[in-house]
């Protein structure tokens, strides 16, 4: 009797014990995933523009306190971050000065920063610059920044997809056994793993929204029925304004870029296009000022004014004159050609302000200066396990469009 009694217990104690491994096990993977903040979904941003809003996104820097070293994107050839001015600049390859400093695309902490504000001015998307999935060149830190990136979209609560740097497969093509079909291929069948089947991808007609800049390498049909020929979903596939015809359909959509005519007459002659009902993005952007002659990295490609944040004005006011359903921001972060509606010492918060009175959301610049002094204080107190617990409780309440509570709490921090 004493013995079955035993065993009984013993039993017993194990099962208890597994219990606890299990619970224990749980705790630990969820702790290590730092995008998993908030159990419930994110609250969406009311917009009295009907028009959706997608911000195309540079995922290639990388800094020295997150990866060890300063990457090609802030340097070029002629500029070095270490070099800092009296005012505690870093010397970058741009003519503009990220508002936080130059950062890495890895840091969840920039992610974060960076979609808080895309939410509260109203964007509904991003639209992330890709260029595939090899380890080639720098295209393998970039897919780690895509990644890091789409890791944290749920959190915030917006959505992404791709555009497509197609010319890279050639580039894989010299460098691996692989043809740039082959590559393109797995380039595709990574995105349709990894990417397409997430309920944050952006779809049009039930179809994974793909775009690709250009194409410049592949320019013809034949090719891309070939690159997509082991999906079981084709993808809205959109190419570069006037590209239409290297993808072998006229009439599938494209998407436009940075007009550089004073009058805008080639987004217009875009915008006319929609009469053949086509899916058309169209493009609004601040400015274009690259730094490529004075980065040794090529010539300029041209310059358009930022005009006081006219320029913005005006391509946003096209849009809704010419009753685009899409539109794509151009762009977020390329510092290096200078389209940088990204907060900057120069302009502070101007163009998101712009965006925010375009897109009908009821928050200011009081909202995103709140996110950046949340970001401050991520930055301030990392390693303090404490701070860091109510930060989180700050970022929650920011999703979640609480911005009373997000700043009571904030400013109970010193």
């Amino acid at each position: 009797m004493k013995n079955e009694i035993f065993r009984s217990m013993t039993f017993l104690i194990r099962i208890v014990v597994l219990i606890m491994i299990g619970v224990l096990s749980g705790c630990n993977s969820s702790e290590g995933n730092e995008g998993s903040k908030n159990n419930n979904p994110p609250k969406v941003v009311e917009k009295t523009n009907d028009i959706k809003v997608y911000m195309h996104y540079m995922p290639w820097f990388q800094g020295k306190d997150f990866s060890g070293y300063w990457g090609s994107h802030w340097k070029m050839k002629t500029k070095n971050p270490e070099v800092v001015d009296e005012s505690g600049k870093r010397e970058i390859a741009s003519h503009y000065y990220p508002l936080i400093g130059p950062y890495d695309s890895q840091d969840p902490d920039v992610i974060d920063y960076h979609l808080l504000l895309m939410k509260y001015a109203g964007v509904d998307g991003v639209f992330v610059d890709w260029y595939g999935s090899h380890n080639v060149y720098d295209y393998k830190v970039n897919l780690l920044g895509t990644n890091a990136l789409i890791d944290r979209v749920d959190d915030v609560g917006i959505g992404f997809a791709l555009v497509y740097e197609e010319f890279t497969a050639e580039n894989v093509e010299k460098q691996t056994s692989k043809t740039a079909i082959e590559a393109a291929q797995s380039d595709m069948a990574y995105a349709e793993m990894n990417y397409f089947s997430r309920d944050e991808y952006i779809t049009i007609d039930d179809n994974p929204l793909l775009l690709t800049f250009g194409p410049r390498y592949f320019k013809q049909g034949s090719q891309w029925d070939n690159i997509f020929s082991k999906l079981s979903n084709r993808p809205t596939f959109l190419p570069l304004w006037n590209h239409a015809g290297y993808t072998g359909n006229n009439d599938a959509g494209e998407f436009s870029w940075v007009d550089f005519t004073p009058a805008l007459s080639d987004l217009d002659n875009f915008y006319n296009k929609v009469l053949g009902g086509n899916v058309l993005v169209g493009s609004a952007f601040p400015r274009f000022h690259d730094f490529y002659e004075e980065g040794g990295t090529g010539t300029s490609y041209g310059f358009v004014d930022f005009a006081e944040g006219n320029t913005l004005r005006n391509t946003l006011a096209k849009a809704t004159q010419r009753k685009a359903k899409y539109l794509q921001l151009v762009t977020w972060n390329d510092f290096g050609e200078g389209t940088v509606i990204e907060p900057t010492l120069e302009d502070g918060f101007q163009c998101l302000e712009i965006i925010q009175e375009f897109t009908g959301v009821r928050y200011s610049k009081h909202e995103l200066e709140l996110i950046h002094s949340y970001y401050q204080k991520k930055k301030k107190y990392r390693g303090d396990t404490t701070t860091e617990s109510q930060l989180t409780e700050v970022f929650n309440h920011l999703v979640n469009l609480e911005v009373a509570q997000a700043e009571d709490m904030l400013n109970s921090i010193p």
